[in-house]
């Protein structure tokens, strides 16, 4: 059997897919060109490589994130914490309480209200944080007419590099602070405002703040000024005692540090405060009722002489104690604006003019003191006197005078003075030595003890320096120089039983627990005996009681009172040689137990009287009278000695001095 070969399959008609196929078959098989092939299928590559590659990057990311934290947080901590605080934390100064100024009763003169600082972080006006780009240009000009400063000057301090704290304006009112802080409240509601809608929110205000502090007032405006000086923009003293008490006056100002943000204060971020400590009050040994009255009186007299300036002061001479010391022209420390520089000093401490006649009461306590005359001790005194190289006279002309040393005081000779000094010595140059040392004891040429910022020492060459007139001119009061109270120290020296106390101004300070402190007691020096200074007492009251008396003018009525008359010439410090006049008066009340010195000089005065009696007596009168008052002191009750002045010419002769070298 054959085997059977397979059935071939002859497409139909209606099949020609196969009839294609066939005729493909029967073909030969060509190639295709390269550029016609099917693609390749592209199978994707395991994943696995890339999560590795992913994880891998990851970690790094997160061990460089563990690193850093534990930089952060562990190694350099207390480094970043500290500058973080720095950035963050700011301190701000608490301003000490300036010690108020009192008057003997407890009197304000010089106090402190509430004023503040205004102060600026000039970071906060950057661009960067303020958004905008002329913020200090901005706030500056909003700020100065508020301040009173100029734009360009804050413009300046708002700009500073490097700076997180700059004070713009010192000790403001609270109702310019009120204005800055309207001011800045809108400029924050604005910025706020202008956030939500997606905008920069520059705030050029915030970066404004204040510090409280104080402002000093005077109460009392001009009174006392030139005792008390001033204080500077800055709030420390510049001149009086508001100067050489300074460091107890201030205190000592504290610190708060706390966490800000925006200008912001954050409560709950913590704070650390090292608290201010108040000043001491200082209580002045000044009467302010008295310190009134001798103010008013020089002021008017100064005016009504068309003179330069004038000093009245009014001295405890019991105790040493500054009363009074007034100053015309002065000025109002509450306004330094208006103040004439001139005026802005204390003149009756730092001026030195020379005294005149005021000053024989010295030369009479040395030759007193010497015994080389009584007040009954008869001076024939000629209306010329030849000495050195100069003809001598007294203010008026005259015929001999027949006076007793009493007289002479009383009349205030000086040809009387230079006959009766020249008993201190066998020679000249040996008076001069002895009057030298009683002019030192009374105080002449040193301070007085005040301890004043600027006080003169005054003038008293020594005596082998002495020139030819100075030996002669020296005993009346001309050739050395002193400040006012230097000479009402010389009367209250003889008030006082001949003992000198150093005056003082200050009576004792008060702590911030309450608790005075009284001053150290004052130096006390004996100067002339007890019986001396009595004499001269008595011999003063001739000057004021006696109608031959100089000084008339300064009576008051029931008391009796001792004091001289000065008038002297008066050296211009704008050219150092003689021109005008100074007129003085000085004294004691009650004369026969002696409570209160005064003492006033008026400089150069140009309208009506320059003598000392005329213009200087009444207003010895006036203050005296007032402070007799206010201190209550009673009447005299005694009558005065009513020493005599003149003596009748006749065999007794006057006491001449010694021949002196070359005459």
């Amino acid at each position: 059997m054959r085997p059977q070969e397979p059935r071939r399959r002859v497409p139909g008609p209606g099949r020609p897919g196969d009839r294609d196929r066939a005729r493909a078959a029967s073909r030969p098989a060509t190639r295709r060109p390269a550029a016609t092939r099917r693609p390749h299928t592209i199978r994707l590559g395991s994943p696995k490589p890339r999560l590795r590659l992913v994880s891998v990057g990851l970690t790094l990311v997160m061990v460089a994130f563990v690193v850093r934290l534990l930089q952060v947080q562990a190694v350099d901590a207390s480094a970043f914490s500290a500058e973080a605080s720095k950035n963050r934390y700011t301190s701000v100064r608490l301003a000490a309480e300036r010690g108020e100024i009192t008057d003997r009763k407890g009197v304000a003169l010089a106090t402190s209200v509430d004023a503040y600082d205004i102060t600026a972080d000039p970071k906060m006006f950057t661009p960067q944080d303020s958004k905008a780009p002329d913020a200090p240009e901005q706030a500056a000009a909003l700020l100065a007419p508020i301040l009173g400063k100029d734009a360009k000057e804050l413009t300046q301090k708002l700009s500073a590099k490097n700076s997180r704290y700059v004070v713009l304006a010192h000790r403001q009112t609270p109702q310019v602070w009120n204005q800055i802080k309207d001011l800045k409240k809108v400029f924050a509601d604005k910025a706020e405002a202008d956030k939500r809608s997606n905008g920069p929110g520059a705030n050029v205000l915030a970066g404004v703040f204040k510090e409280d502090s104080s402002k000093r007032v005077y109460p009392g405006g001009d009174l006392a000024a030139g005792i008390l000086g001033y204080v500077n923009a800055e709030g420390k003293g510049a001149g009086g005692l508001e100067s050489s008490l300074d460091k107890k006056l201030s205190g000592k100002d504290g610190e708060v540090t706390y966490a800000q943000s925006g200008g912001r204060r954050v409560p709950t971020a913590g704070s650390s405060e090292k608290p201010a400590v108040p000043g001491e009050d200082i209580e002045l040994t000044i009467d302010r009722d008295i310190q009134w009255a001798a103010q008013s009186a020089i002021t008017e007299q100064v005016q009504k002489s068309e003179a330069d300036r004038g000093y009245v002061i009014v001295q405890d001479t019991r105790t040493g104690e500054v009363l009074a010391m007034a100053n015309a022209p002065g000025f109002d420390p509450n306004d330094l604006t208006r103040a004439r520089s001139a005026a802005m000093g204390n003149a009756a401490l730092q001026d030195v003019y020379e005294p005149g006649s005021t000053a024989k009461v010295m030369s009479m306590a040395a030759v007193l003191e010497e015994k080389k005359a009584t007040p009954d001790t008869h001076v024939e005194v000629p209306n010329r006197l030849h000495r050195g190289d100069r003809l001598f006279k007294d203010d008026i002309d005259h015929p001999t005078w027949y006076l007793t040393l009493n007289g002479v005081l009383a009349k205030s000779s000086n040809i009387g003075t230079i006959l009766a000094t020249g008993q201190l010595g066998r020679t000249q140059p040996e008076a001069n030595k002895v009057l030298y040392s009683y002019l030192d004891k009374f105080g002449i040429g040193r301070p007085s003890g005040l301890n004043y910022p600027g006080e003169s020492r005054g003038i008293l060459a020594k005596p082998e320096d002495w020139s030819t007139s100075q030996q002669y001119t020296i005993p009346f009061g001309q050739g050395l120089s002193l400040n006012a109270m230097q000479a009402a120290s010389v009367y209250s020296t003889i008030a006082n039983g001949g003992v000198r106390i150093t005056p003082t101004l200050v009576r004792g300070t008060k702590g911030p627990d309450g608790r005075f402190t009284p001053a150290p007691a004052p130096e006390q020096t004996r100067v002339i005996s007890q019986e001396t200074a009595k004499t001269l007492s008595e011999m003063l009251e001739s000057v004021v009681d006696d109608q031959e008396g100089t000084g008339t003018k300064a009576k008051i009525p029931g008391y009796r009172v001792g004091g001289k008359t000065g008038t002297s010439n008066r050296v211009d410090p704008a050219t150092g040689r003689y021109k005008g006049y100074t007129a003085s008066f000085a004294g004691f009340a009650p004369a026969d137990n002696p409570r209160i010195t005064v003492y006033c000089a008026i400089q150069n005065p140009t309208k009506g009287s320059y003598f000392g009696g005329q213009i200087c007596g009444p207003i010895y009168k006036k203050v005296m009278e007032f402070a007799l008052k206010t201190l209550q002191v009673a009447p005299t009750g005694t009558a005065p000695a009513g020493l005599p002045v003149t003596f009748e010419a006749g065999p007794q002769p006057a006491p001449q001095p010694s021949p002196q070298p070359g005459q």
